[in-house]
């Protein structure tokens, strides 16, 4: 990033943050959307991420967003949730209390299977919620661009495009230009 002068909406904060959260493309029509985001991707930004009323498949294509760490969560809460299925039953039925029914073995694992099966989907369930809440980095009760004027319009019928201001590649004047070649309805600066 490139810091301007002083008191600039692009310069440095005190303790080397950008004042700027990033740069706001506004399109009326999903297909220019997604060909900005492919020609943003080609250029070198990665740090960017579009806005829409309904989910699109192609945007998540163009953006490149295959995030993996989601369902590796769930797969470690499962797998813990098993683990302490077993556990709890193992723990139950031969150290606190030890009692042998019809000549059944302490360690019966067939009759285990329900409580294990049952931890490990409770386990995996809070996993995924816990983790999608942190991954998104929720709760959020306050985003920078929604400060953005027009950015309410995400929800009804307008895409966004951003370029987040600690992408490697982000220039204000450079950026700019670069945003305003993609023929969108408006380029804005969004404040942190």
């Amino acid at each position: 990033m490139t810091a301007a002068a002083p008191g600039t909406a692009g310069s440095l904060g005190g303790a080397g943050t950008p004042r700027l959260y990033g740069m706001l493309a506004e399109f009326t029509h999903a297909e220019d959307l997604v060909t900005a985001a492919k020609r943003a991707r080609e250029a070198g930004y990665r740090r960017l991420d579009a806005y829409t009323p309904f989910p699109m498949e192609e945007l998540a294509e163009a953006l490149h967003f295959d995030d993996r760490r989601l369902p590796l969560v769930v797969l470690c809460g499962g797998i813990f949730g098993c683990l302490g299925g077993i556990g709890l039953q193992y723990w139950v039925s031969a150290i606190a209390y030890p009692i042998n029914v019809g000549g059944r073995p302490l360690l019966s694992w067939p009759s285990f299977i329900p409580v294990i099966f049952e931890t490990t989907v409770l386990c995996a369930a809070i996993a995924a919620v816990l983790g999608m809440l942190a991954l998104n980095g929720l709760p959020r009760p306050h985003h920078p661009l929604f400060g953005a004027s027009r950015f309410q319009l995400a929800s009804r019928d307008r895409f966004f495009l951003c370029i987040e201001a600690v992408d490697p590649r982000f220039d204000l004047a450079g950026t700019r230009r670069f945003m305003e070649g993609l023929k969108p309805d408006a380029v804005t600066e969004v404040p942190l």
